[in-house]
């Protein structure tokens, strides 16, 4: 259908361009510029509705000449796409020289050469061509270059982004092929924002391909070792056990910040004295904490789901069980850190609020006594608005008798507030003494 319309105004475009053409006309430029602007509008509006696949789809079915027309109409942001997506024969009639690359994304592979990783930057199709790599790592990848990527391999790569729409049971699973794939999350800890990102791993042919939008502390650390280290790695098993095991590692660091976080706020939580303003910031502090360790708990449960999926798929040599085996064990260990730490936070919010409550108890009780104070003062103010202290002080000038008054209730409020001073003095006296002889 789409086709057909691509056609059709093709078709009306040339139509036109040979009426115009063929008469004599005044501003016959102008006239055959509106009209091909009209029509590369439609176009534009057309295309802008269809996926890269289809706009491809369209070129390859079309004559060389209107192939060249379509391809004109696409925005210079989508063209990059098409071109994954058209053969080569078309592409080189159509758009000359010019070859999709991995400007806008990054892939790496990584050969196994002496016992250690060598890496080669990808940058175009025919960098692939000639490896015999054990790993390939694919950052912020399109659609079209997960195809073509996945095709030259012969699997189908997923995208990472579709890792949280998954269910748990479908994030580890074997395909007919014996390929295996699984979907797991990542920690990425950041002093301004902490956040798990979804990694996607295939394991394909003795190649694994690892697929996420972001770069991660964990892959720089693994890709470094694997430099560095003779017989780190033998195949993409060891590969993808050790991202899981210095996952485990990255995220023990983590909680060790945690925890040095949490001790700092301890000690201005148990302090003497805490304003609502420091509360407030201790809480804030105290919630972030929190997150970023449920974050780290759900994520090495996750990382527990996967290596056991692994164990259980019976594939692995007996030193890649035994390593699997000494991880999970350190995940049992950080399940147990995890539970203290949440205990630790707490007793930390409650008590930060007990401060709050405190200190809002220690409002409401000066506006107590100023309430007591002020009450006997309130009768007698009243009292001296009555018409019968006029009668009562006739004989007295008025300025006399109303500055006595006026000394009068400041001497019965600052009675009243030394005697409620007094009686709890000797309350907290009695409670001293009382812990006293305990």
């Amino acid at each position: 259908m789409s086709l057909e319309k691509i056609q059709e105004l093709l078709n009306k475009q040339k139509l036109v361009e040979g009426m115009v053409h063929s008469q004599d006309m005044p501003r016959h430029n102008i006239v055959e510029t509106l009209v091909h602007r009209q029509h590369l509008t439609e176009m534009e509006i057309l295309l802008g509705k269809l996926s890269a696949r289809e706009i491809a789809d369209i070129i390859e079915s079309m004559t060389i000449d209107d192939a060249k027309c379509v391809w004109g109409t696409i925005p210079a942001l989508r063209k990059h796409d098409v071109l994954w997506e058209l053969s080569d024969a078309i592409r080189e009639q159509v758009t000359g020289i010019r070859e999709p690359d991995f400007s806008d994304s990054e892939i790496n592979a990584f050969e196994l050469i002496n016992g250690k990783l060598t890496r080669v930057t990808v940058t175009c199709r025919k960098d692939l061509e000639g490896l015999q790599p054990v790993w390939i790592d694919l950052i912020c990848t399109s659609p079209a270059e997960r195809t073509y990527v996945g095709g030259f391999f012969g699997l189908e790569l997923p995208d990472p982004g579709d890792v949280t729409d998954l269910e748990v049971s479908n994030r580890f699973h074997v395909k007919e092929n014996d390929d295996i794939y699984l979907h797991s999350n990542f920690l990425l800890d950041k002093y301004d924002h902490s956040r798990s990102v979804p990694v996607a791993f295939v394991l394909h042919q003795g190649i694994l391909f690892s697929l996420r939008n972001e770069e991660l502390p964990v892959f720089r650390l693994q890709r470094q070792r694997a430099r560095t280290r003779p017989g780190y790695v033998t195949d993409n098993f060891d590969l993808l056990i050790d991202l899981y095991g210095a996952d485990v590692e990255y995220s023990a660091d983590s909680l060790e910040d945690i925890y040095k976080t949490l001790s700092k706020v301890g000690k201005q939580v148990l302090s003497e004295k805490m304003s609502d303003q420091e509360a407030a910031s201790v809480l804030a502090d105290i919630a972030e904490e929190e997150d970023l360790n449920g974050q780290i708990r759900s994520n090495i449960l996750d990382t527990q789901r996967a290596l056991g999926f692994l164990m259980q798929s019976r594939i692995l040599s007996k030193r890649q069980v035994n390593d699997i085996k000494q991880i999970l064990r350190n995940i049992e260990s950080l399940n147990s850190h995890t539970a203290f730490l949440f205990d630790k936070i707490n007793f930390l919010m409650d008590a930060t609020i007990g401060f709050i409550n405190i200190n809002q108890n220690g409002r409401v009780n000066q506006l107590t006594v100023l309430g007591v104070v002020f009450m006997p003062i309130n009768i007698l103010a009243g009292i001296g608005g009555m018409s019968e202290f006029s009668m009562m002080t006739e004989g007295i000038p008025w300025p006399f008798a109303y500055s006595a008054f006026i000394v009068g209730m400041a001497l019965i409020g600052w009675g009243t507030f030394v005697g409620l001073k007094h009686v709890e003095n000797r309350k907290i006296k009695q409670v001293s003494n009382g812990k006293g002889r305990k």
